[in-house]
C-alpha cells in the first residue's frame, strides 16, 4: 500500500488507537505509585489540573500538528516540525520523535515481556503456594537471569525475543494491523480491568489475617480519594503530578503527531483528541486506583502499601495475592491482570514504531516490512543490553534520559514552536478546523501561556530537584545563604553520577566497590548509545534534507 493512501479505517479505530497508545504500563504500575507517594488525595487534585491546563492542550498541540504535517506528506515528527517554520532547525529539534520511541521501546518491550511471561506462569499455576517472600525472589531471579523455560535457559531473553517479533509483526500489517489490535485490545483492557476493580472492592475486611488485622480494602480506596489541602501547598506534589501527565498521555513523544499525520485533511481533532484524553484518564484514574491498591490493603493493609509501594509491586506481591482467592480464580486473575497489562503496553510499543516507520517511508522509499522489521532489529539490538545488564542499571538510563528528559525538552520545543512560532492564532484555527465540538476561547491562552509556563517548571524542577524533594526548605535554604541543596534524582546531579560516587566512597569491601563501579560503567555506557542514537537519526534527517534540497 503506497503510505501516502493510508488512512485510518473508522474514526472509532483512530480514537481506540490513540487511546491505545496513552493507556500503557505506567497507568496501572506508575499511577498508584505517585498516588500513594504523593499523599493519596492530595496528589489527584494536581493530577487533574494539569491534566486540564497541560495535558488537554498538548494532545491538542500533537494533533493539530500531525494533521498540518501529514496534508503536506509529512508522517514524522523531523518534517512535520520543519513544516511549521522556515527555519531549517526546527527539524532537529523534531529528532527527539524517532530517537525517544525507539529509546523507549527497547526497555518498554522488555516489561512488555514480563507481562507475557507472568500470564503463561499465572496459567501454569507456578506462584501456586509460594509466600508473598517467594513471589518477590521470583522476580529478582527473572530478571537476573536465574529462571529457566521448559529447560530453555534465560527466561528473559526467550519472551523479549517474542515480544519483538509480536510488535514487529504486527507493524508490518500498518495501520490495520494497530487499529486493529486497538479495537480488539482497549476492551478486553477494561472488561479486565473491571473485573479485578470488582474483585478487590469486594474483599472488604475478609482477607485481614492474625498477621495484619486492619487490613480493609476500602482504606486503599479512601486514601486515594480523600485529599489533605494542606498538602497542595508543597511544589514536590504539583511536580510529581505534572510528570505523571506526560508518562499518562505519551505527550512530548511524537507518536500523537505520527497517527494524526494519516488522518483526513479535514477529520476533527478536537473532539478526537479531547475523548481519547478522556478515555486514559477513565483508564487510569478509575481502573488505575482500583486494582493494585484496594487489593493490596485488603490482605497486607494500608500502612503497608504505604510502605513498600512500588513499580514491581505488579511482580512481587499481586501473583501472591492472586493465589489467595484459590487455584480457578488466581489462575484467572493473574490471566486478567498480565493480559491487561500486555494489551496496555503492546498498544503502546505500536506507536512507538510508527516515527520510524513514516520517516524512512517518507525520505528514503521504504515499505511496511522493511521498515517494521528494521525497527525491531534496532529495538532488539537497543534493548538487549537492558536485559543482560538489567541489574547493573542500565535499564533506568534509559527510562530517565528518553523516558523523562527527552519528553519534557520535546514538549516544551513544541509547545512554543506552535504557539509563539508558528502563532497562536494560526495554531487555534488549525486545531478547531473541522471541529465537532467548540472549544472555550479561554484554552486559546492556556496554550499560549499557561502550558508553557507549567511545562518550564517541569522541565526546571527536574533540573534542580531539591534534596528530599522538599522545595520550602530548599528555598529557606537559599535565602539564607546556605545554597540550593540538589537531590541526587536531579539532572545535574545524575549526569555526574554523584549517588553512586558517594555510595562508592563509602563502599567497605571488594564485592561492593566491584557493584558500584560496574553501575558506574553502565551508567556512562548507556548515555553514550542513546547520544549516538540521537546523533544517528540526525544524520539521517540532514541527509533526506539534503536530498528534498537537490530535488528543488
Amino acid at each position: 500500500m503506497d503510505h501516502k493512501k493510508e488512512v485510518w479505517g473508522s474514526r472509532l479505530g483512530l480514537i481506540l488507537a490513540m487511546a491505545g497508545n496513552s493507556v500503557g504500563l505506567g497507568n496501572f504500575l506508575r499511577f498508584p505509585v505517585q498516588a500513594v507517594q504523593n499523599g493519596g488525595g492530595t496528589f489527584i487534585i494536581p493530577y487533574l489540573v494539569c491534566f486540564l491546563l497541560m495535558g488537554i492542550p498538548l494532545l491538542w498541540i500533537e494533533w493539530s500538528m500531525g494533521r498540518f504535517g501529514g496534508r503536506r506528506g509529512h508522517h514524522s515528527t523531523p518534517f512535520i516540525l520543519g513544516s511549521m517554520h522556515s527555519g531549517s532547525l526546527w527539524k532537529y529539534v523534531g529528532v527527539f520523535g524517532i530517537f525517544t520511541n525507539i529509546a523507549v521501546a527497547a526497555y518498554y518491550c522488555y516489561i512488555e515481556s514480563w507481562t507475557l511471561s507472568y500470564t503463561f506462569h499465572s496459567i501454569r499455576g507456578t506462584f501456586t503456594g509460594l509466600s508473598q517472600t517467594e513471589v518477590a525472589g521470583y522476580f529478582n531471579d527473572y530478571v537476573s537471569m536465574g529462571t529457566n523455560f521448559f529447560g530453555i535457559p534465560n527466561e528473559a531473553i526467550f519472551f523479549f525475543i517474542i515480544c519483538i517479533l509480536i510488535n514487529t509483526y504486527i507493524l508490518s500489517r500498518g495501520l490495520a494491523g494497530i487499529e486493529r489490535v486497538a479495537k480488539i485490545g482497549m476492551p478486553l483492557l477494561i472488561l479486565f480491568g473491571g473485573f479485578l476493580a470488582i474483585r478487590g472492592l469486594s474483599l472488604g475486611t475478609t482477607a485481614a489475617s492474625e498477621e495484619f488485622p486492619l487490613a480493609n480494602a476500602w482504606d486503599g480506596l479512601n486514601y486515594l480519594w480523600t485529599p489533605q489541602y494542606e498538602s497542595l501547598l508543597l511544589p514536590g506534589v504539583w511536580l510529581a503530578a505534572a510528570g505523571q501527565i506526560f508518562f499518562t498521555l505519551s505527550v512530548g513523544m511524537g507518536t500523537i503527531h505520527c497517527y494524526a499525520a494519516y488522518m483526513d485533511s479535514k477529520d476533527d481533532i478536537a473532539l478526537n483528541a479531547t475523548s481519547a484524553g478522556f478515555t486514559n484518564e477513565f483508564v487510569e484514574v478509575v481502573l488505575g486506583s482500583l486494582i493494585v491498591v484496594p487489593i493490596a490493603a485488603g490482605y497486607f493493609g494500608l500502612d503497608w502499601v504505604k510502605e513498600n509501594i512500588g513499580f514491581g509491586m505488579a511482580f512481587q506481591s499481586m501473583p501472591f495475592l492472586f493465589s489467595q482467592w484459590g487455584p480457578v480464580l488466581a489462575a484467572l486473575a493473574g490471566i486478567f491482570w498480565f493480559g491487561l497489562l500486555f494489551f496496555a503496553g503492546i498498544t503502546s510499543s505500536l506507536a512507538m514504531g510508527t516515527p520510524w516507520m513514516g520517516f524512512m517511508r517518507d525520505e528514503y522509499g521504504w515499505g511496511q516490512n522493511k521498515g517494521a522489521l528494521s525497527f525491531g532489529f534496532l529495538t532488539l539490538c537497543l534493548g538487549f543490553p537492558c536485559v543482560i545488564f538489567y541489574q547493573h542499571g542500565f535499564f533506568d538510563q534509559y527510562d530517565y534520559w528518553a523516558g523523562t528528559v527527552s519528553l519534557v525538552i520535546f514538549a516544551l520545543a513544541e509547545t512554543i514552536l506552535f504557539a509563539w512560532v508558528f502563532g497562536i492564532d494560526k495554531g487555534w484555527k488549525e486545531i478547531n478546523d473541522g471541529a465537532d465540538i467548540k472549544i472555550p476561547v479561554i484554552f486559546k491562552w492556556v496554550i499560549k501561556y499557561i502550558t508553557p509556563l507549567l511545562l518550564i517548571f517541569v522541565f526546571v524542577g527536574a533540573l534542580f530537584t531539591p534534596e528530599g524533594n522538599n522545595w520550602v526548605g530548599a528555598f529557606n535554604q537559599i535565602f539564607s545563604g546556605q545554597g540550593w541543596p540538589l537531590d541526587h534524582s536531579s539532572l545535574v546531579m545524575q549526569l555526574s553520577n554523584s549517588e553512586l560516587k558517594q555510595n562508592l566512597s563509602g563502599a567497605i569491601n571488594a564485592d561492593e566497590i566491584k557493584d558500584i563501579t560496574n553501575r558506574i560503567f553502565f551508567a556512562n555506557l548507556a548515555r553514550i548509545i542513546l547520544l549516538f542514537l540521537f546523533i544517528g537519526i540526525a544524520i539521517l534527517v540532514y541527509i533526506a534534507y539534503r536530498k528534498r534540497t537537490n530535488k528543488t
